[in-house]
C-alpha cells in the first residue's frame, strides 16, 4: 500500500524494521522520514575518503585541468546511467538488491555477488576509519607526536623537514657509522605511520600480533556502526544530517585556512594547470572510468536499498542526476583543500609539488599531517582534519553495512519479525565483521589490507555491473523495464538513457575489464619496494573468486533444476538417424537392441531369480501406492483432492501420472 504520494520530491514516511514501521510496497518495510533524508544519506554514500585522497592526485597526475574532460565525459555515458539503473530498479522493487532479482531469477547470483563485494569492502573501508580515530585522539596534545625524529619508535633514517630544507641533489648523510642515501630517508610522519600506528612487519608472512591501539580503535567504529544503524534507516536517516553535511564545513575551514598559506598558489596551479598531451595516453581514460565507477558506489547494491525505501513514484531520475553531480563537484572541491597544503609544503622543502604529493593512505596518514605540522597551531589543524575524514568514512559505513542488513532482512523476513530478532542480527553482523578486520591490524596487517583493496576494489564490481546490464537490459528487456519506470515517473527514459544502458555503458564496462586484465601486474606495496609473494597474489584472486562466484553457480543450478538437465539429455542423446550406415545392418538383433533404448518401459528387467517384470507395472504399482498414501491422510502429494497445494504440483509429476493413466493401467492389474 502506497503511504504517501511525491510529485517530484518525497512523502513523510517513517517506520521501523522489524516493528511498527511502514513503507511502500511491503507494510513491514521502514520509509524515509522525508526526501532530505535520503539524498544526504546518498550523499555521504557516495562522498568518501577516496574523493579527498584519489581523486586529486589522479587529476594532478593525468594531466591536470585537462584530466576533467576525461572525468566528466565518463560521468555522463557510465555514472548517471548506471546510477539511475540502480536507483529506479530498487525503488521498484521496494526490495534489497538479493530478493529483487526475482525479475531474473537465474541471475540472483548478482544479488548476492554485490552484497558480498560491498560486505568485504566496508569490513577494510572501517579499518581506514579505525586509522582516523587514532589519529584524532593523537592530535588531542599540545605537539603533534609526528613533528620530530625524537620518539621510540624513529629510526636511523628518519629526518625532519626542517633539516632536509637545505640538502638539495642525491646527497647522503652518515649515521651511526651508516652512509644514508636520499631514497632511504624518512619523514616523522612516515615513520610515525608505519612504525608506531602499524608497527609493520617486514612482510604479509611477517608477524601476527595484533596492534590491540588499533584493534580498540577498530572496536569503537564498529560500535559506532552498530548504534547507528540498531534501528535501520530510521536512525541512520537522523545521523546522516550530521555525518554527511559536516565534512563540508571541516572541507571549507581547511580550505580558507589552506589558500592563505605561502605558496598555496604553486600547488592549487599544479592541480589545474592542464596538460591536454596527456589525454593520448589511454590510462587518464581509464583512470577517469574508474573513479567515476567507484566512486559513485554503483553495482554494490547499496543504491538499490537505499532507493528500495523511497515511496514508489518518487523522482528517482532527479535524484540519478543531483547526487552524483555533488559527489563530482566534491571531489573536485577537496583537491584545492589538498594541494593549496601540499604546495605550502613544496615550498618550505625547496621542492616541487609533484614530489610531495602522494597516493591513498600516504596521502591522508603521511603527507597531509606533515603539512599540519608546518602551520600555526598544528594540534588544532590535525583534530579538524582528522575528524572531517572520521565523518566521511562513517557517511559511508553507515550505508555499506546497512545494505548486509537490509538485503538479508528483506530475503529472511524472519529476521524483522520482531524488533529483538533485527537487533540480535545486526550485533552478530558487527561482531563478526570486527573479527574479520582483526586480520588487518596485526603487525603484517597492512599487507592484508592493501591485498582486500587492490582486488576487491577492481574486477568484482566490474564483472557485477557488465551483468547487471545484460541481466535487465537484455534478459529482461529494455522495453519491459522501460514499462516499469513509466509506471513510477509517469514517462519512459529518454533516449539517451536506452542507448547508453543497452551499448555504451556495458561496452565500456567490458573493456575497462580488458584493459585492467591487459594491464595487470602483481600487487606491491609502499612504491614498489614490497611484491607480494605468490600465495599472496593467489590469496587475491580467491577473494575476487569468492566476490562473484555465485553469478555462473546460481546460473547454472537453476537452470539444471528448471529442466535444463532434462533438456541437456535430449540434446545429447543420439538422433534416430544414428547407426550402420547399410540399412541390411539395421536388422535382427540391432532392431531389437535399438527398439530396447528408445521404449525401455517394454524391456523386460532381468532379476537374480530368472523371471521378469515389465516396467509399466512398476510404474503403475509407483502410482497406485501414491493413490493409497493419498485416500488414507489427505497430504501426501498435490492432486485433484488437494486443492491446496495443487499450484505446487511439479509439472513433469502430473504428465507422467496422466500418461500412466490414459494408458489404462489401474491398481487392479497388479
Amino acid at each position: 500500500m502506497e503511504t504517501g504520494s511525491v510529485e517530484g520530491g518525497g512523502a513523510d514516511v517513517v517506520g521501523v524494521p522489524g516493528e511498527e514501521g511502514t513503507g511502500t510496497g511491503d507494510p513491514e518495510r521502514a520509509a524515509w522520514g522525508n526526501q532530505v533524508e535520503f539524498i544526504l544519506t546518498m550523499v555521504g554514500y557516495a562522498v568518501g575518503l577516496g574523493n579527498v585522497w584519489r581523486f586529486p592526485y589522479l587529476c594532478y597526475k593525468n594531466g591536470g585541468g585537462a584530466f576533467l574532460i576525461p572525468y566528466f565525459g565518463t560521468l555522463a555515458l557510465v555514472g548517471l546511467p548506471l546510477f539511475f539503473l540502480e536507483l529506479s530498479f530498487g525503488q521498484f522493487a521496494s526490495l534489497g538488491p538479493i530478493a529483487a532479482w526475482s525479475l531474473d531469477p537465474l541471475f540472483k547470483g548478482l544479488g548476492y555477488a554485490m552484497v558480498i563485494t560491498n560486505t568485504m569492502i566496508g569490513i577494510y573501508y572501517n579499518v581506514i576509519v579505525s586509522w582516523t580515530i587514532f589519529y584524532f585522539f593523537a592530535s588531542m596534545t599540545s605537539r603533534l607526536p609526528w613533528e620530530d625524529c625524537g620518539n621510540p619508535w624513529n629510526t636511523i633514517y628518519c629526518v625532519a623537514p626542517d633539516d632536509m630544507k637545505n640538502m638539495t641533489g642525491n646527497f647522503t648523510i652518515v649515521r651511526n657509522e651508516t652512509i644514508i642515501a636520499r631514497s632511504e630517508i624518512k619523514t616523522p610522519s612516515e615513520e610515525y605511520f608505519y612504525n608506531n600506528v602499524l608497527q609493520m612487519s617486514e612482510g604479509i608472512e611477517g608477524s601476527g600480533q595484533i596492534v590491540w591501539q588499533l584493534a580498540l580503535c577498530l572496536l569503537l567504529a564498529w560500535i559506532i556502526v552498530f548504534a547507528v544503524l540498531i534501528k535501520g534507516i530510521s536512525s541512520l536517516g537522523k545521523v546522516v544530517y550530521f555525518s554527511t553535511i559536516f565534512p563540508y564545513v571541516l572541507l571549507t575551514i581547511l580550505l580558507i585556512r589552506g589558500v592563505t598559506l605561502e605558496g598555496a598558489s604553486q600547488g592549487i596551479l599544479f592541480y589545474l594547470k592542464p596538460d591536454f598531451k596527456k589525454l593520448a595516453n589511454a590510462k587518464a581514460w581509464s583512470d577517469a572510468a574508474t573513479q567515476i565507477f567507484f566512486s559513485l558506489s554503483v553495482c554494490t547494491g547499496g543504491l538499490m536499498v537505499m532507493a528500495s525505501y523511497n515511496p514508489f513514484k518518487n523522482n528517482c531520475l532527479r535524484d540519478s542526476i543531483l547526487v552524483p553531480i555533488i559527489n563530482c563537484a566534491t571531489s573536485f572541491y577537496a583537491g584545492f583543500v589538498i594541494f593549496s597544503v601540499l604546495g605550502f609544503m613544496a615550498q618550505k622543502k625547496g621542492v616541487s609539488v609533484e614530489e610531495v604529493a602522494a597516493n591513498g593512505p600516504g596521502l591522508v596518514f603521511v603527507v597531509y599531517p606533515e603539512g599540519l605540522t608546518t602551520m600555526p597551531l598544528p594540534p588544532l589543524w590535525s583534530v579538524l582534519f582528522f575528524l572531517m575524514m572520521m565523518t566521511l568514512g562513517f557517511s559511508s559505513e553507515f550505508s555499506i553495512i546497512e545494505c548486509f542488513f537490509s538485503s538479508f532482512i528483506d530475503e529472511f523476513p524472519v529476521i524483522r519479525n520482531s524488533r529483538r530478532n533485527c537487533v540480535i542480527f545486526r550485533a552478530a553482523g558487527c561482531a563478526l565483521f570486527y573479527l574479520i578486520g582483526l586480520s588487518m591490524v596485526t603487525k603484517s596487517g597492512f599487507y592484508v589490507f592493501n591485498l582486500f583493496d587492490s582486488f576487491i576494489g577492481g574486477f568484482p564490481l566490474l564483472i557485477v555491473g557488465f551483468f547487471e546490464c545484460v541481466a535487465i537490459l537484455y534478459v529482461y528487456g529494455y522495453s519491459n523495464y522501460a514499462d516499469d519506470i513509466e509506471l513510477m515517473l509517469g514517462k519512459k527514459p529518454s533516449i539517451f538513457f536506452r542507448v547508453t544502458w543497452c551499448v555504451i555503458s556495458p561496452v565500456i564496462l567490458m573493456v575497462i575489464i580488458i584493459f585492467m586484465a591487459a594491464q595487470y601486474t602483481k600487487p606491491t606495496l609502499l612504491s614498489d619496494k614490497y611484491c607480494y609473494p605468490g600465495w599472496a597474489e593467489g590469496l587475491g584472486w580467491l577473494l575476487v573468486a569468492f566476490c562473484v562466484f555465485l553469478i555462473p553457480v546460481w546460473f547454472i543450478v537453476g537452470y539444471l533444476r528448471g529442466g535444463g538437465w532434462k533438456l541437456f539429455l535430449e540434446l545429447t542423446s543420439p538422433t534416430s538417424e544414428w547407426g550402420p550406415a547399410n540399412q541390411k545392418d539395421r536388422t535382427g538383433k540391432y532392431a531389437a537392441m535399438k527398439a530396447a533404448r528408445d521404449d525401455p518401459a517394454a524391456t523386460d528387467s532381468p532379476l537374480d531369480d530368472g523371471l521378469s517384470l515389465p516396467m509399466s507395472i512398476v510404474a503403475e504399482n509407483y502410482v497406485s501406492c501414491d493413490e493409497k498414501l493419498q485416500n488414507s491422510d489427505g497430504e501426501f502429494s498435490p492432486n485433484e483432492d488437494n486443492s491446496r497445494n495443487r499450484g505446487n504440483v511439479n509439472p513433469a509429476f502430473t504428465r507422467t501420472r496422466n500418461d500412466y493413466n490414459n494408458a489404462g493401467y489401474h491398481q487392479e492389474k497388479l
